[in-house]
C-alpha cells in the first residue's frame, strides 16, 4: 500500500511538471487590435510632425499631411484557440504571428489635403477604393484612378498600397491633377506589408504584392466597407454604381465578386484546378467589394479543422496546405474560402468585371450585350501589347485624355474611331459594348454640369 501511495505521488508530481512545461511552451494569447495599438503608441514620439497621423484616417475628416512615418502595420501576435472535444483531447489552432517591420521597411504615410467639401463628407458619402501597385504599375494605376474620378459624383478616398519607391511618384502625379478634381478625392499611400515570418512566401505568391489584398481587412481595421480593384481596371461608369451593390447584401454576405468564366467549356477552374473553388467556374478577384466588418467578425468553415476560424487565423494555414496546388495565388485562396462558405459571397454579373475571356472566343457575357460593360478588366497585360487592341484602345483613350477637356470630343469620339480599327478581332467586334455605358456616363456628367454639379 505504501509503495502504491509513493507511486501515485510521483505520478502526480510528474503530471504537474508536465503541465507547467507545456504551458511554458505555448505563446501567450493576445489581442491583434490591442497589440497593434500598443505598437502605434510606442512610435508616436518618432513623428517628424507635431500632429498624430491616423492610419486610414477617413472617419473624422482629419487629414494627415506629409511628414509622418507609418508605423508597422502588424504587431507581433501569436494566438491559440482551443476547443475541448473530450476530457482527454484538446484541438489547438495557431495562426501566424505578425512581427513589427524593420525600420528600413517603413515609409511615410502621405494623404492629400482635401477641400472643405470633402472634409465635411460623411462616412456614408465617401467611397473607399483600394489598389495594390508593385513593379512597373505606376502609370496603369494612375489611369485606373483617373477613370474612377472622371465619372463619380461622390467623394472618393484612394487607399494605395505600393512599394516604397513609388510613393513619391504617386504623390507628385496626384497632386498635379487640376484643382477642380482635387476637391473630389483624398488619397493615402501605404507600404506593402505581410506577416514578417512568412513575408517572402506571401510576396512571391502569384505576382509581386498581389496577396496584399488578403490582409486589407486587418490593416484598414477602421473601415467598414471597401472596393478593391486590380491596377488593370477601368471604370466606364461611376464608382457609386458598384458601391450600391452593398445594399443588396443579405445578412450573410460579406464580399462580392464576378464569376471567373461564363462558359464552362473554356473555363479554367473546372478543367484544371487542383483545389476547391466557388461554384461551377470559380470567381475572379480583380474586382472585389467587401464588407470588412463582417469579414473581421466571421468564423469561416474550412477543410483544415472542424473548428471555424476567423480571417486572421485562416490565411496562413490555408497557404501552407494548398501552396503546391494553387496557380493564381490569392485568388485561388479566396475561391477555397468561399467554396466552404458559399453563403458569404454575393456574385455580381460579368459586366462588372469584363475581361478578354468574355470575348476572345466570341461574346459570352450576356449582361454586357444587353447593358454594356460597366468595368473593364485588362488582365494578361492586354493594355500594353497588341493581342487585344480593343482593350488597349480604351486604356490609351483614358490615359491620354486631359482633365477638363470635352469628354465627347476628346475621349468618346477618338475612342470610337480607334475601336473601328479593331473589328478584325472578336473583342473588337464586341467593342460597342465598351462604349455603351461610357456614353451614358458622359451624358449624365454633361447634364449635371448644365444643372451646376
Amino acid at each position: 500500500m505504501r509503495c502504491y501511495l509513493h507511486a501515485l505521488l510521483l505520478c502526480m508530481v510528474f503530471a504537474v511538471f508536465s503541465v507547467l512545461y507545456v504551458f511554458n511552451q505555448l505563446p501567450v494569447a493576445s489581442s491583434f487590435e490591442s497589440q497593434y495599438e500598443d505598437g502605434w503608441t510606442d512610435r508616436r514620439t518618432k513623428q517628424s510632425s507635431g500632429r498624430q497621423p491616423r492610419f486610414g484616417a477617413e472617419d473624422t475628416g482629419h487629414i494627415v499631411r506629409n511628414g509622418g512615418e507609418v508605423p508597422s502595420l502588424f504587431a507581433h501576435q501569436e494566438h491559440d484557440r482551443a476547443r475541448t472535444t473530450n476530457t482527454c483531447l484538446k484541438l489547438h489552432i495557431t495562426h501566424q504571428g505578425y512581427d513589427d517591420l524593420d525600420e528600413t521597411d517603413k515609409s511615410r504615410q502621405r494623404e492629400k489635403p482635401a477641400s472643405a467639401s470633402v472634409q465635411e463628407a460623411t462616412r456614408d458619402e465617401r467611397l473607399h477604393l483600394a489598389v495594390v501597385a508593385c513593379g512597373p504599375r505606376l502609370e496603369e494605376t494612375l489611369t485606373m484612378l483617373k477613370s474612377a474620378l472622371l465619372f463619380s459624383a461622390k467623394p472618393l478616398h484612394f487607399h494605395i498600397f505600393a512599394e516604397d519607391h513609388l510613393h513619391g511618384s504617386f504623390g507628385e502625379s496626384l497632386d498635379l491633377w487640376p484643382s477642380v478634381f482635387q476637391t473630389r478625392f483624398n488619397y493615402t499611400t501605404y507600404p506593402i506589408t505581410f506577416p514578417s515570418e512568412n513575408a517572402k512566401e506571401w510576396k512571391k505568391l502569384f505576382k509581386p504584392c498581389a496577396s496584399q489584398r488578403l490582409f486589407l481587412p486587418l490593416i484598414l481595421k477602421d473601415l467598414d466597407s471597401l472596393l478593391y480593384v486590380d491596377t488593370d481596371i477601368l471604370f466606364l461608369q461611376p464608382v457609386e454604381e458598384i458601391w450600391s451593390l452593398l445594399s443588396l447584401f443579405n445578412s450573410t454576405h460579406l464580399a462580392a465578386m464576378a464569376p471567373e468564366h461564363e462558359e464552362p467549356r473554356i473555363a479554367w477552374y473546372n478543367r484544371f484546378a487542383r483545389h476547391p473553388y466557388y461554384g461551377k467556374t470559380g470567381v475572379n478577384s480583380g474586382v472585389m467589394l467587401m464588407n470588412m466588418t463582417r469579414i473581421r467578425e466571421k468564423y469561416f468553415k474550412n477543410d483544415m479543422t472542424s473548428v471555424p476560424l476567423k480571417w486572421v487565423e485562416l490565411l496562413m494555414p490555408l497557404l501552407q496546405k494548398y501552396k503546391l496546388n494553387i496557380t493564381w495565388g490569392d485568388q485561388d485562396l479566396l475561391n477555397i474560402i468561399f467554396h466552404h462558405n458559399p453563403e458569404s459571397l454575393y456574385v455580381f454579373p460579368c459586366q462588372w468585371n469584363y475581361r478578354p475571356d468574355h470575348c476572345i472566343y466570341g461574346s459570352n457575357c450576356l449582361e454586357a450585350e444587353q447593358e454594356g460593360v460597366f468595368i473593364l478588366h485588362g488582365n494578361r497585360g492586354v493594355y500594353h501589347d497588341d493581342k487585344q487592341p480593343a482593350f488597349r484602345a480604351v486604356y490609351e483613350a483614358i490615359q491620354k485624355y486631359t482633365f477638363g477637356d470635352n469628354l465627347v470630343q476628346s475621349l468618346l469620339f477618338p475612342l470610337e474611331a480607334k475601336l473601328q480599327e479593331t473589328k478584325h478581332t472578336y473583342c473588337g467586334r464586341a467593342s460597342h459594348m465598351f462604349t455603351k455605358r461610357l456614353k451614358r456616363s458622359i451624358s449624365i456628367l454633361q447634364q449635371e454640369t448644365i444643372e451646376g454639379r
